[in-house]
């Protein structure tokens, strides 16, 4: 996602770094993040619909869908981070105007997400064998099978959602994305509710109404990009669909070299929130209802200083290129206090009033939600403590891929989150016999490692040698 978005602007932005004051780099940072942070909300409030309406059928539903969202969903974000790899190289041939690269890297990108999805498909059709060797609950294993057995087929509009948009990225048309995925929020809340209640004529189909609803909007999203694709007049020249059956094995070997790193660095986080909702599965219904909660609350607030982020490579890329060291100092530094600040405030609210905010997800007037609120409760008050940490690592990681920094990230990423965050989770859990709280201090603890060693190799870049290649005389890119 951030590669798709910081194509999308790069070209939008033409301010010297250097040139303006901290307030300036401010006003400058938030103009850039702020449609990227709205297009985030917009896309994570599909799956927070989900979670609502799924919550409104009772705790057993939420935790089956919720089980099954977190085995699906590290799959799905691989393959993202994989298709991905598009944005930058359709950027690289727009700026050498080739247009032929434009058509050949999106067509190979669309290759790659029915490969990719195909590969995928058995490994998340197979979710039951998987949950009872993890010891599931039955109950939630037939629940969670019934729905994936439907969700998994939305892999491939969804992968081919990635390839198109990151062309429309690309050339700066995050307006039309903005809009699709706004209509695709509405298409899936009358879905969803039409489905999984029964209403309007239709059956109750619960869980699997979800699904269909899911695999839907996806398909309703995918047509929609690639038609406006197809059709405007900016990209009728590209003739995406033209030949499509010709392979060109260079851009397709490049798009799995680029987005590999990509999508590994995505699955080492995600992995271990799906990981952590696997555990709480161990514990009982409740403990994964709570769970879902607190974590999508965590996340829609996430998503402010992941905007922030994407702006932030965007304007350390700029500086990086210019040779402008202060312009990096500015733009890093000013995304980070930014996205903490806001985070300070999340935290201060999770803190303030969890109970009102869990309601929202579990109607409170039902005897048999007082446990899930209750847990929802302390576990929003854990995770209003790891925002900080939350919104320091995502910015610092940012920062850093404008430095053309990825790989030590990803490998200081996949340390935190496994060797760091999830032995806690496990030893506090179940050896300390915390059960929930522990698995919600383990995920903090991995966060704070991660969000401590990339703050520090941010603020020590010149000492690391990351703007060695900088050139000094602002003539042009690094190399």
């Amino acid at each position: 996602m951030s590669n798709i978005e910081a194509a999308s602007v790069s070209g939008a932005v033409a301010a010297s770094v250097s040139t303006i004051g901290w307030g300036g780099e401010a006003r400058q940072s938030f103009a850039l993040a702020w449609p990227l942070i709205v297009a985030q909300l917009a896309q994570n409030l599909l799956f927070t619909t989900d979670v609502v309406l799924m919550g409104w059928l009772g705790p057993k539903y939420l935790a089956a869908g919720t089980l099954a969202g977190a085995f699906l969903m590290p799959f799905l974000l691989f393959g993202v981070g994989i298709i991905g790899a598009v944005a930058p190289l359709v950027a690289q041939a727009r700026g050498a105007r080739n247009i032929k690269a434009v058509r050949r890297i999106v067509r190979q990108g669309l290759w790659a997400a029915i490969l990719v999805a195909t590969l995928l498909l058995p490994v998340v059709l197979n979710i039951r064998p998987v949950f009872t060797l993890l010891g599931q609950d039955p109950e939630a294993t037939d629940l969670a099978e019934g729905y994936m057995f439907v969700a998994a087929w939305m892999l491939y509009p969804a992968l081919g959602i990635i390839a198109i948009r990151s062309m429309l990225a690309a050339f700066d048309d995050t307006r039309a994305i903005l809009v699709i995925t706004v209509l695709g929020v509405v298409v899936n809340a009358l879905a969803a509710y039409t489905l999984i209640f029964g209403h309007f004529g239709f059956p109750r189909l619960e869980l699997r109404g979800a699904a269909i609803a899911t695999g839907g909007v996806n398909l309703f999203m995918f047509l929609a990009m690639l038609v406006h694709a197809l059709r405007h007049r900016r990209f009728k020249r590209f003739h995406l669909l033209a030949r499509f059956w010709k392979p060109d094995w260079t851009h397709f070997r490049a798009i799995f070299r680029i987005g590999m790193p990509i999508g590994l660095t995505v699955l080492a986080e995600v992995g271990l929130f799906s990981v952590a909702a696997l555990l709480m599965g161990r514990l009982g219904t409740d403990e994964v209802a709570a769970h879902a909660v607190a974590l999508q609350l965590a996340a829609t607030a996430f998503m402010v200083p992941l905007g922030l982020g994407l702006a932030a490579t965007v304007r350390v890329g700029i500086a990086f290129g210019r040779g402008d060291r202060d312009g990096i100092h500015k733009a890093g530094w000013t995304a980070l206090a930014m996205g903490t600040g806001f985070m300070a405030i999340t935290c201060v609210i999770f803190l303030a009033v969890p109970q009102l905010l869990v309601a929202i997800f579990l109607n409170r007037a039902d005897p048999g939600n007082a446990v899930a609120l209750g847990l929802a409760a302390t576990y929003l008050g854990i995770a209003g403590i790891f925002q900080l940490a939350d919104g320091a690592q995502v910015v610092a990681a940012h920062a850093l891929r404008g430095l053309s920094d990825t790989k030590v990230p990803m490998v200081l990423a996949i340390l935190g989150y496994w060797a760091v965050g999830l032995p806690i989770a496990y030893v506090l859990g179940f050896m300390l016999n915390w059960r929930g709280t522990g698995i919600w201090l383990g995920l903090a603890a991995g966060l704070a490692f991660v969000a401590v060693v990339l703050v520090a190799r941010f603020a020590m870049r010149e000492r690391l040698g990351l703007l060695r290649n900088v050139p000094l005389d602002g003539t042009g890119l690094a190399h």
